[in-house]
C-alpha cells in the first residue's frame, strides 16, 4: 500500500547450538521512534488487524544440555551395589521474549497453531518423564543419572498489520525463537560414579 513503510525489526538470535536457554529480551527499552518485540507482540490480536507467524522453516531437534536427575547413591559397602534411582525430569521451554508460550497470550496461540498448521507438528510448552534407573556402584564411590531431553527450535518472524499507524508505520515485523521440549521424544540416560570425597564418606558412611 502507498504510503505505508515496511520496517523489519532487528533482534540478533539468542540460542547457541545445544542450549535450551534463551535470554529474553527487554520490556522496555528506549524505542528511539520504535517499539519493543514484547509491545509488538503484545498487539497480536489485541489492536491489529492481522498477526501472523511465518516460521523460517521446520522445527529444528537437538539434544538438550545433560542434567541430573534423581539423587545420588553413594556404596559404603565393601561389595558392588545395584541401587535404583527414581526420577521424574520435567523440560519446558523458552524464548527470545521471555514469556512462557502456556500463557493465554495471543501471539502464543498464533504461534503454536501456525506451526501445526504449517508442519502438522505439535509444540509443547512442558513434558514430564519419570522413570527408574539401575545403576552399579562400586564400594567406596558415589552415583547418579544424568538425562538430556530431545528438544526443538522454531525461528521465524511476526507479520503484525494495524488500522491505524502504530508508532508511525501500519506494517511491523517482529522476529521470534522458540525451544521447547519434543513431546514423547527420544532422550539419553548415562549412569556416572566417582570415588567418593573424604567429606561424602564422613556424612554418607559415618
Amino acid at each position: 500500500m502507498t504510503g505505508r513503510v515496511r520496517l523489519s525489526v532487528l533482534l540478533a538470535a539468542l540460542a547457541t547450538a545445544g542450549s535450551a536457554v534463551l535470554a529474553p529480551t527487554t520490556a522496555h527499552a528506549d524505542h528511539d521512534g520504535k517499539p519493543t518485540i514484547r509491545e509488538l507482540l503484545d498487539k497480536c490480536d489485541n489492536g491489529s488487524d492481522v498477526c501472523l507467524f511465518h516460521p523460517d522453516g521446520p522445527p529444528q531437534t537437538f539434544m538438550g544440555e545433560p542434567h541430573q536427575v534423581g539423587g545420588k547413591v553413594y556404596n559404603c559397602t565393601q561389595d558392588v551395589q545395584r541401587a535404583s534411582v527414581g526420577w521424574s525430569d520435567t523440560v519446558g521451554e523458552s524464548n527470545s521474549v521471555g514469556v512462557s508460550l502456556s500463557a493465554e497470550y495471543g501471539f502464543a496461540e498464533v504461534f503454536k497453531t501456525s506451526i501445526e498448521v504449517s508442519y502438522n507438528h505439535t509444540w509443547s510448552s512442558s513434558h514430564t518423564d519419570s522413570e527408574t534407573t539401575w545403576i552399579e556402584v562400586r564400594p567406596g564411590e558415589v552415583g547418579w543419572v544424568t538425562r538430556e531431553a530431545e528438544m526443538q527450535r522454531v525461528g521465524g518472524r511476526y507479520e503484525l498489520h494495524f488500522p491505524d499507524r502504530y508508532y508511525g508505520h501500519y506494517y511491523w515485523y517482529a522476529p521470534f525463537e522458540a525451544v521447547g521440549p519434543v513431546p514423547d521424544g527420544n532422550d539419553t540416560k548415562t549412569q556416572h560414579t566417582r570415588a567418593m570425597t573424604d567429606r561424602e564418606k564422613a556424612e554418607h558412611c559415618g
